[in-house]
């Protein structure tokens, strides 16, 4: 452990959140949590789970926060929003500005897009509640844990600038003394500071301007933060010395640490090859397609997304390249029981945007392979205690096929043998008195060693069990096959039963029908026999010889069902047409039934205003269904002769009454014409 790390352990985190107020506004006030760390070797320290045990709350103004800020200099100043400390982009420059040398500002909710507080700390163990104390303690709490990300405006280049700390005046008798003199203690002050530079073993370039005497002023750009740099802002006597870190373009978020999070890979292999990564939560982190990348390429791509827990397949069964890749990160494998349908694809996926079809389809079968897990991640999640890693845990559990509490159990003796404080071997821990008394190095090294015999040893247990379990995989896939294989000739079995009892039901269907119709057509040729009807011709006659009409029937008052009537039975001069519906029809189709020169027409309905006149104008008989009564047998009809002839004589008397009407109409028309005529001049006139 460096002497720098012992350091920033022995710094406070600081939590924030805004109390009270607006930070836009006047005033603001803070609700701030001040984790100290705790000696453990101080018997009045409090009894701690980690090393930030010391809790202290307070509300505070912005200015008496930042003034705790310079007084204890904390590691972390934490907060689940940075611009809750600034109202806009050019005053958080400002605050981060402010800073001491080594205090960071850390969001700990993520960079840009954040999540919400409640969700980070439910993910780590942290307690939560939306006080905004207890949300300035989660804060502070994650900070420490190394949750979160760095606030920043600046690079990790900072420049060191040694110029004169006087003006070297407007002249005099002893005035190039003077100068030689400012000029020359620059020169010596900036030997100084390279020569503290090269002691830290920092890289810098070195820019110098040289004037009478020495140097005017020299500036150093250092690869380093201002806290790893020996040198701080001074000012003695001709020498000034300034250190500023160089300012980005912008606001920048680097996380504290570089997690490699377990995750749920999907693979769609093939010409191109494609590549979803879904958190354990079920977020969606990355996608990545391309056709020229090859399995080395796609599996670098994944390491540096996290850490596989489970590699998953749309199909059934898992393709051969997506098993490489499950084998080549010892992840459990998930694939659906038959193959995705592209429509719950579409579904599933519908909230992210993907390049192509095969971006989808890896996508896919990643949350697919989440939703089935999802129920067992919780109740993993549920039993592991706070100060272990929950994602440890499942990927013990899901990849690794260990139980719960064998997982929890491994973890919890690694973390205390790892701490300097666990139990071990009783002898061990006992000092032998002819041994000098070993350093701390040595001691850390010792526990090691021995860590890393305990390892070794469970590393070779684990390969013989792995050894076991390829056996009993070997044997149980060799079942599997063998079980698919008879579902699959049983499958084919009641495929074509069920093939063969469809096909019977039809056939009995169609039989049924046939049945039907043919009682339907017996009935009809009996009718037939009794009607004698031979053909078009003598069925008028022997209509005739009993006092009946032939009729005609069209369906419609239709262009199209007057020619469908004529192209069955034809349609010639002296029929009687009846007409089922009788509404609707214009002129063009009175017109052409009128063509046709029927003895009478037969209304059921209305006819329109046009119809009626073009067939009053044609001399065609219209008569009401109702006057003349229509025996229909199939697509025959016949009527009482001497009805068509009443409600002939009939429509004869109102028609010779409508043409009187009508040309009553007409002279008086025209002899109002013509009285409008002769009294038109007059009026002129």
């Amino acid at each position: 452990m460096t002497t720098r790390t012992i350091r920033a352990r022995d710094r406070p985190v600081f939590g924030v959140d805004v109390h009270s107020g607006d930070v836009r506004g006047d005033d603001p006030s803070y609700a701030l949590v001040i984790l100290d760390p705790v000696d453990e070797d101080d018997p009045d320290a409090p009894d701690a789970d980690g090393p930030m045990a010391r809790v202290t709350r307070d509300v505070v103004s912005f200015r008496k926060l930042c003034r705790l800020i310079d007084d204890r200099e904390p590691l972390y100043v934490a907060t689940d929003n940075a611009y809750e400390l600034a109202a806009d982009k050019n005053e958080l420059v400002g605050f981060l500005r402010s800073l001491p040398d080594g205090t960071r500002l850390v969001q700990v909710t993520g960079a840009e897009r954040p999540e919400p507080l409640s969700r980070v700390a439910s993910r780590h163990g942290i307690p939560y509640g939306k006080e905004p104390m207890k949300e300035a303690e989660a804060s502070a709490r994650l900070a420490a844990a190394n949750v979160g990300h760095e606030v920043t405006a600046f690079t990790d280049e900072t420049r060191v600038k040694v110029s004169r700390g006087r003006s070297t005046g407007k002249g005099g008798w002893s005035q190039d003394r003077y100068t030689r003199r400012i000029h020359g203690n620059v020169r010596k002050r900036t030997r100084q500071v390279q020569s503290k530079l090269k002691e830290a073993n920092l890289d810098f370039e070195r820019d110098v301007t040289e004037k009478y005497g020495g140097y005017a002023n020299a500036t150093f750009t250092v690869e380093a933060r201002p806290e790893d740099i020996p040198v701080s802002n001074s000012r003695a006597g001709d020498v000034r010395v300034e250190v500023e870190r160089e300012r980005r373009d912008g606001i920048e978020y680097e996380p504290l640490v570089q997690r490699r999070d377990r995750v749920i890979v999907g693979i769609d292999p093939g010409t191109t090859t494609a590549a979803a990564v879904v958190g354990l939560d079920g977020t969606v982190h990355a996608l990545y397609s391309s056709r020229t990348a090859d399995t080395a390429d796609v599996t670098e791509w994944i390491i540096e997304q996290g850490r596989p827990i489970i590699v998953a397949a749309d199909v059934e069964p898992m393709p051969e390249t997506v098993e490489k890749f499950r084998r080549s990160f010892d992840a459990a494998g998930w694939r659906p029981t038959t193959d995705l349908p592209v429509d719950e694809k579409l579904h599933r996926t519908r909230e992210t945007n993907y390049q192509n079809d095969h971006e989808r389809d890896a996508l896919a079968a990643a949350l697919y392979a989440y939703d089935d897990h999802e129920d067992q991640f919780e109740r993993i999640a549920a039993k592991t205690p706070p100060r272990l890693d929950r994602e440890a845990v499942i990927a013990g559990v899901v990849a690794g096929g260990a139980t719960v509490e064998s997982v929890i159990a491994e973890l919890s003796e690694d973390d205390g043998n790892g701490g300097g404080g666990g139990s071990g071997d009783g002898d061990a821990d006992e000092a032998d008195p002819t041994e000098p008394e070993r350093t701390e190095e040595e001691e850390t090294i010792r526990r090691l060693r021995e860590r890393v015999d305990r390892l070794e040893s469970h590393a070779e247990s684990l390969e013989g069990d792995l050894a076991e379990r390829d056996e009993k995989i070997s044997e149980l896939e060799g079942e599997l096959e063998e079980a698919k294989r008879e579902e699959r000739i049983e499958a084919r079995s009641r495929r074509a039963v069920s093939r063969l009892e469809r096909e019977t039901d039809r056939l009995e269907r169609e039989r049924d029908e046939a049945q039907e119709r043919v009682a339907e057509l017996e009935k009809k040729v009996e009718t037939l026999k009794e009607l004698w009807r031979l053909d078009h011709s003598n069925f008028d006659d022997v209509a005739a010889d009993q006092g009946l009409a032939s009729v005609k029937i069209v369906e419609q008052f239709t262009l199209d069902a007057i020619e469908a009537a004529d192209e069955e039975y034809g349609l010639v001069a002296g029929d009687v047409v009846y007409l089922r519906d009788a509404s609707g029809a214009g002129r063009r189709t009175a017109e052409r039934l009128a063509e046709t020169d029927p003895r009478a027409v037969i209304r059921d309905g209305n006819l329109s205003d046009v119809a009626d006149q073009v067939l009053f104008d044609h001399d065609v008989p219209v008569v009401p269904a109702d006057a003349v009564p229509v025996r229909e047998v199939d697509e025959l009809a016949v009527a009482s002769e001497e009805a068509v002839a009443a409600a002939l004589d009939d429509w004869e008397r109102r028609a010779e009454r409508r043409r009187k009407d009508e040309k009553q109409e007409h002279l008086d028309r025209i002899i109002s014409e013509h009285r409008a005529g002769r009294t038109l001049p007059e009026t002129e006139e």
